[in-house]
């Protein structure tokens, strides 16, 4: 699966971006019809410790699902944003299996 990393107010590593491209590609052990996905880091100029936005839009055959989190680090928002379009993506795939 393609994965497009952008990063707003901060440079990403390099560490950072495997991070993320090794916990997206799990996803297609649960939907394997992903095209790509688009992942935004944010960091927040705030006092709040959860500073540390992720936007996560994945792309799939005639639809889109996009996850929000804002959490400490970018890896657990990372890592809460996958589990729930894991939850996302069985649910599309029963839906369709219902279907046929």
């Amino acid at each position: 699966m393609k994965v497009n990393v952008q990063a707003v107010n901060f440079t990403v590593d390099r560490k950072l971006v495997d991070f993320v491209q090794e916990r997206l590609d799990r996803l297609e052990k649960y939907y394997d019809k992903i095209v790509s996905a688009d992942v935004f880091l944010k960091v927040e100029k705030t006092s709040d410790k959860e500073n540390k936005f992720v936007e996560i839009k994945i792309n799939v055959p005639g639809d889109d699902f996009l996850v929000k989190k804002h959490c400490k680090t970018f890896e657990e928002a990372v890592e809460l944003s996958a589990e729930s379009l894991e939850r996302l993506l069985v649910k599309r795939k029963e839906k369709i299996r219902d279907h046929i």
